[in-house]
Parts: C-alpha cells; structure tokens; sequence
C-alpha cells in the first residue's frame, strides 16, 4: 500500500509523529493528531518535511505579498490571477 504524503514544516512535528512514547508534554494534543500519529506508526501516511518558504497552505493561513500569492497559486494550479488586481 501506498504511504500518503503529507508536507509538514515544523520538524518538531514530524519528530513527535515517529515517536511511539507518549510524553508529559504531549498528553494535551487533541485526538485527531494522536490519530495521525497513529497512521505514521502504521506506515499509510509520511509527514514530509518542506521549509516554511515552500509550504503551499501559507496562502490559506497567512497575508503573503502578491509575488509569494502568485508563486504558490501556480504551485497549486490554480488560474493566475488578473495582475491588475494585485496592484
């Protein structure tokens, strides 16, 4: 079976999902990240790390200046956007 891929750029993140003990620390993480975790040690999805710069999602979560809006719209496939509107 195929691992399904999921780009993550916290390493932090990425380390708590590998590791099969359950610390003091990480006793408040809600269930659906216990889930993902879970999942890891299953071996159906990989957490990938990117650096900030490369995460996609940004233009979902974050008011980016119109040359990294662009960038990751075309990272997306998304149309482009008119840009007379960016201006």
């Amino acid at each position: 079976m195929k691992k399904v891929p999921i780009y993550c750029d916290s390493s932090s993140a990425i380390a708590i999902s590998h590791n099969p003990i359950q610390h003091t620390r990480t006793k408040h993480i809600d269930i659906r990240y216990h889930f993902l975790k879970d999942n890891v040690l299953k071996n159906r999805i990989e957490f990938i790390f990117v650096t900030s710069e490369e995460e996609v999602a940004d233009v979902f979560t974050k008011a980016l200046d119109d040359k990294d809006f662009t960038h990751f719209l075309k990272e997306l496939g998304m149309m482009n956007p008119d840009p007379y509107l960016l201006k």
